[in-house]
């Protein structure tokens, strides 16, 4: 009776909110989950649940597995709005579940953040996990990488269900022998593109065996530490490959799986990555091909996630950078368009971005292709002026502004192409200001 109740004064507040005009994000999760910790084994699914799972990618390739099978029909509940701790997916549940905690739908889609797996899924059911990469991010609240992947490690001891991982990651691949005793783990992975390169590029985290410890050998890298390795000692790094994107072409915006060309909308191999996952996942649940090809050629995520739109006319691409390896993928966006073009990047320092950001050092600002002036702005508008003046980019070409809007306006007083990278807190107020 205490679940029903909880649940009940939810969907009144709920309903509340809906005539205020608000969506309340985790709002009811909270409330919930701290009147009971253990509301999760309440409800009561009889669909599948996939969880997608990554430091960078979680929003895009959750939305897509969701956009794919609305595609082919089914009924999906998913957390696409990006509420991805306990409390956002408990949120979303609850809006959408029975005062008996029945959950109606063909397909329970969730992105989840990394150290929330073993929360969630320990009270509640999991068919497939989705996992793309992992990255140092936010140093402040995560700590290092390799504590986020044990929690994982430790949790997939039990599990025997569907596990997707990236082969190309050494992080992430390793996942895969958490337990000998599943048979159900299916790894992706890209061939090699035209920017990969023999040398690791920008900072990464895989360079040793996390089981013998030996020195990775790399063929390649695709960016940062994804790319094709293996262990020189004990053949780390050679799995079965379930799903491999083949003829990569960002100028075409396109790539091959099992011999079947697919047509996107992203010019990006961090989002080959991502989409190949997408069709990994949706082959297991025998969506058919024609269904996954059509959906993923109209899928955009506007949302300030590789976004494209005119500013003024102005072409202006903008992307969420909030680590690293996120600022890195962008810049290499950037630096594979030969076009002129101008930088806006913004850097707010807040609770939820990590008052640590001395992972600025670690963006590569060398060389950057045809970029004529650097904007900065955010709270940390002067710090990542400074990195970047340190790299060599000419001081007479940065412009900082602590205030946004007077950022935006000195960005557009050129009809120069645009780039626009901005961090957690700083992305919707920046597409705010671009009146987006």
């Amino acid at each position: 009776m205490k679940n029903f109740f909880i649940i009940l004064i939810m969907k009144i507040l709920h309903l509340i909110l809906k005539i205020c005009g608000k969506n309340g994000g985790n709002f009811l999760g909270k409330i919930a989950y701290k009147w009971n910790p253990n509301i999760f084994k309440y409800f009561k699914v009889n669909a599948p649940v996939i969880a997608v799972t990554a430091t960078n990618g979680k929003t895009m390739t959750n939305n897509a597995i969701g956009y794919v099978l609305k595609t082919a029909g089914k009924k999906v509940l998913s957390n696409q709005e990006g509420n991805n701790m306990e409390t956002g997916i408990l949120s979303t549940i609850l809006k959408n579940c029975t005062l008996t905690g029945k959950i109606k739908a063909d397909f329970l889609v969730f992105e989840v953040d990394e150290g929330y797996v073993p929360v969630i899924f320990k009270d509640f059911p999991l068919n497939t996990l989705v996992v793309l990469d992992f990255f140092r991010d936010q140093l402040d609240r995560n700590g290092e990488v390799e504590t986020l992947i044990l929690k994982i490690n430790e949790f997939l001891k039990t599990y025997n269900n569907n596990l997707i991982l990236n082969a190309d990651d050494p992080n992430v691949a390793r996942l895969g022998k958490a337990n000998p005793d599943n048979k159900n783990v299916y790894y992706f992975s890209v061939e090699k593109y035209k920017y990969a390169t023999t040398k690791q590029k920008e900072a990464g985290e895989g360079k040793f065996c996390p089981f013998c410890k030996t020195k990775l050998e790399y063929e390649y890298y695709q960016y940062s530490h994804i790319g094709k390795f293996r262990c020189p000692n004990c053949n780390y790094g050679d799995n079965e490959i379930y799903k491999l994107a083949t003829e990569v072409d960002l100028s075409n915006r396109s790539f091959k799986v099992d011999d079947i060309t697919y047509k996107i909308r992203f010019n990006s191999i961090y989002n080959i990555y991502n989409l190949t996952a997408v069709i990994a996942c949706a082959s297991l649940y025998k969506i058919d091909t024609k269904i996954i090809k059509e959906a993923l050629s109209k899928f955009v995520l506007n949302n300030g996630r590789l976004e494209e739109v005119k500013i003024n006319g102005v072409p202006t691409i903008i992307n969420l950078a909030k680590n690293p390896t996120g600022s890195n993928v962008s810049l290499r966006i950037l630096n594979e368009d030969d076009e002129e073009k101008e930088l806006l990047f913004v850097l707010n320092d807040n609770l939820a971005d990590g008052h640590d950001v001395s992972w600025i050092w670690d963006i590569n600002f060398d060389n950057l292709n045809n970029v004529t002036r650097i904007v900065t702005s955010g709270t940390r508008a002067y710090d990542i002026a400074i990195r970047i003046k340190t790299s060599g980019f000419d001081a007479n070409k940065i412009e900082p502004y602590l205030s946004l809007s007077e950022a935006v306006e000195n960005l557009y007083k050129t009809d120069t192409k645009k780039y626009i990278i901005a961090n957690y807190t700083a992305l919707q107020p920046t597409r705010k200001e671009l009146k987006l």
